[in-house]
């Protein structure tokens, strides 16, 4: 089973993400799941969301604590007190929506780190405002390049079937995000 655990703040779409990579994930043939955590629910604050993927039926219904792969849909949830790689396995991808080679960010040594500049590619789509970036979409097709959990056509579908407006803005984001995707320098690929 592979499980991933999407890290952003209320109002930025981390459980709809997770349930585009789901639903994605459903597309190439695999069996999903996804499902949110909430503290406070408020616009701003941490939210976590989850996705697992298996060849199999999943039947576990717990929150992720060892992850596979993390995505993080804003940079500064990585000092802000959140710990994003708590239980990420090691070897595991972190996707950050960054401008910075965040390889060597403290804490960061034993995993694969990738960066996009999300928020760029989003507004250049017009996807969100330039105050608020809508980024989960953008992110999810870095994502499948960087993790190949999902193929990028599916996330393209998942995203035209899912987001409630702009489906065609938010695919073109999420393809130039795939391209544009930053492999840090000391990962595998």
């Amino acid at each position: 089973m592979l499980e991933v655990r999407i890290h952003g703040r209320g109002g930025q779409g981390a459980v709809i993400a997770s349930e585009i990579l789901a639903t994605a994930s459903f597309y190439d043939k695999k069996f999903c799941q996804s499902f949110p955590a909430f503290g406070v629910e408020r616009r701003g604050a941490p939210v976590t969301a989850f996705t697992r993927i298996d060849d199999k039926a999943i039947r576990i219904r717990t929150q992720i604590y060892i992850p596979d792969h993390i995505i993080v849909l804003e940079q500064t949830l990585l000092t802000e007190g959140v710990d994003v790689t708590g239980g990420l396995k090691d070897g595991g991808w972190i996707m950050v929506n960054s401008r910075k080679d965040l390889q060597g960010f403290p804490g960061f040594d034993k995993y694969r780190v990738a960066t996009v500049d999300a928020d760029s590619i989003a507004m250049s789509h017009g996807v969100g405002t330039p105050v608020a970036p809508v980024v989960n979409t953008t992110i999810l097709g870095a994502f499948a390049r960087v993790t190949e959990v999902v193929t990028i056509d599916s996330v393209i579908k998942a995203i035209k079937d899912i987001v409630p407006a702009k489906r065609d803005e938010n695919a073109l984001a999420a393809m130039e995000a795939y391209e544009k995707v930053f492999f840090g320098k000391g990962s595998l690929r």
